[in-house]
């Protein structure tokens, strides 16, 4: 099917000239910037960083204003659409607050303009539909491989939010299907969505520095499932609790044991659906990558919400063998002297870095960055017996080496206090000379990267780039490090 042009004019009654405040000037501001002046908004844009407003100059041309540091909104604003990031308690969002001004996110726009599209008279077709995907753990793995059966059932689909393409971007280009990944920030700030079908993977201590409590975090992933048909990992107790009092007509239990009625699940070497059919195969576990019981969990998820929407079983085959994972995600960087060096940087919380961890027998953990209030005692426990070694580098290392002292006090620890372009590659000389033939050089930081790095793939580029620099002085003696 053809999309329609991205400049399409997209609004709702009264959004034409209307005084619009979006607040933080990234990736998704920018989005939702552009969507607005098309919409015919007055649009203002505002950022503490005057580099990031610096970057939106030709939206100037448009008629937008940036503005460096707005702590109020100005007289007159009708909306603020703001990044997810922003915290509620932020001076700005908090002042618009208590002027009664509207605070939504991009994914809460670009929702409202899909609908404001369909509802006009010469539409002629009805608005998208929106396959949702949150949880803590394995999202964009997850709309990655809904995107990609849904494309082998001939369907205009595509992965947006969260994954990296802006929602509104998805929705002005006229796709049919958006395989939608959500943070938990996203849905905080969109409060009307409503999802044909909606999913959540897992539910495990993450953002609490966000949200506030373990149950506010929960409830910001739970309206997820406010849709029709509502999905979730039931192997996660704190998922299934949720799919168990969510409101959708449907629920669908996803689990790796044998399904039950209204399941999705394994039968020996096979995906079956007993929700969506009475046990039709759907695939084997040989066309799952990444493997393992995450990639399962994270493979008949996209599968249920791709059968809720009435994808065929082959198209289901199809997608799966299809799909390649995207990078820093369990990635295969080198081996060396019966040593693997493998990059999980995407295993940014405690929850994703256990997953990580206990796909391997003996591993030399590199780990550390910003835990965003997250507690590693539990991921340590568990984890303990397949520790060779830890390399902690970050600001909270220090919290992971005390939990490392409690709960596996014979594992030998290195601390990098260096922060500079450096310290990757200190971290894995430091691994390297700990680990032993048939072990794993893992990074699986358990926590959040921007103390250091741009992003998790800029920390897993460095990592990456370490082990080939480190692997080059161990075939060199007379290089650096020797």
């Amino acid at each position: 099917m053809a999309t329609r042009p991205a400049t399409e004019t997209l609004g709702w009654p009264g959004l034409a000239g209307t005084p619009v405040l979006v607040a933080g000037a990234g990736v998704s501001g920018r989005s939702a910037a552009e969507a607005l002046l098309a919409a015919g908004a007055r649009v203002t844009v505002t950022d503490a960083a005057e580099e990031r407003l610096a970057a939106l100059a030709s939206l100037q041309a448009e008629g937008a204003e940036l503005v460096v540091g707005l702590t109020e909104p100005p007289a007159g604003t009708g909306l603020v659409v703001t990044s997810p990031g922003w915290r509620p308690d932020t001076p700005l969002l908090a002042a618009a607050a208590a002027a009664g001004v509207e605070v939504v996110g991009e994914v809460e726009l670009a929702w409202r303009l899909d609908r404001a599209r369909a509802a006009a008279a010469d539409a002629g077709e009805g608005p998208a539909t929106w396959l949702a995907v949150t949880g803590t753990n394995g999202k964009t793995t997850t709309v990655g491989m809904l995107e990609s059966i849904l494309r082998a059932a001939g369907l205009d689909a595509v992965a947006c939010g969260n994954v990296g393409l802006p929602v509104v971007d998805a929705v002005r280009a006229g796709h049919r299907v958006l395989a939608v990944e959500l943070s938990s920030f996203q849905l905080h700030w969109s409060p009307s969505l409503r999802p044909a079908a909606g999913a959540v993977l897992n539910v495990a201590e993450d953002h609490l520095d966000w949200h506030g409590s373990m149950a506010a975090y929960a409830g910001a992933k739970a309206r997820a499932l406010v849709g029709d048909v509502a999905v979730a990992g039931v192997d996660d107790a704190n998922a299934a609790a949720l799919l168990a009092a969510a409101p959708a007509s449907r629920r669908v239990g996803v689990t790796l044991a044998e399904p039950a009625a209204g399941q999705l699940g394994l039968v020996g070497d096979a995906l079956v659906d007993r929700a969506f059919a009475d046990g039709e195969p759907l695939a084997e576990i040989a066309d799952v990558r990444p493997g393992g019981p995450p990639g399962l969990t994270d493979a008949l998820v996209a599968a249920a919400l791709a059968r809720a929407h009435g994808v065929p079983a082959s198209a289901v085959r199809a997608g799966l063998r299809a799909y390649r994972p995207a990078a820093h995600r369990a990635e295969l960087v080198a081996e060396a002297g019966n040593v693997r060096y493998v990059d999980d940087s995407k295993a940014t919380n405690p929850h994703a870095a256990a997953a990580s961890l206990h796909a391997h027998d003996r591993v030399v953990w590199v780990a550390g960055g910003q835990l965003k209030g997250a507690s590693v005692d539990e991921l340590v426990a568990g984890a303990a017996s397949r520790l060779a070694g830890a390399v902690l580098l970050g600001v909270d290392r220090d919290r992971i080496a005390a939990a490392l002292a409690r709960h596996a006090p014979e594992v030998p620890v290195r601390e990098v206090t260096t922060g500079d372009d450096g310290a990757m590659r200190e971290a894995v000389r430091a691994a390297r000379s700990l680990a032993r033939p048939g072990d794993v050089v893992l990074l699986a930081p358990a926590a959040a990267s921007l103390d250091m790095f741009t992003d998790y793939a800029h920390r897993g580029r460095a990592f990456a780039e370490a082990v080939r620099a480190v692997i080059a002085e161990t075939a060199d003696p007379s290089g650096p490090g020797r």
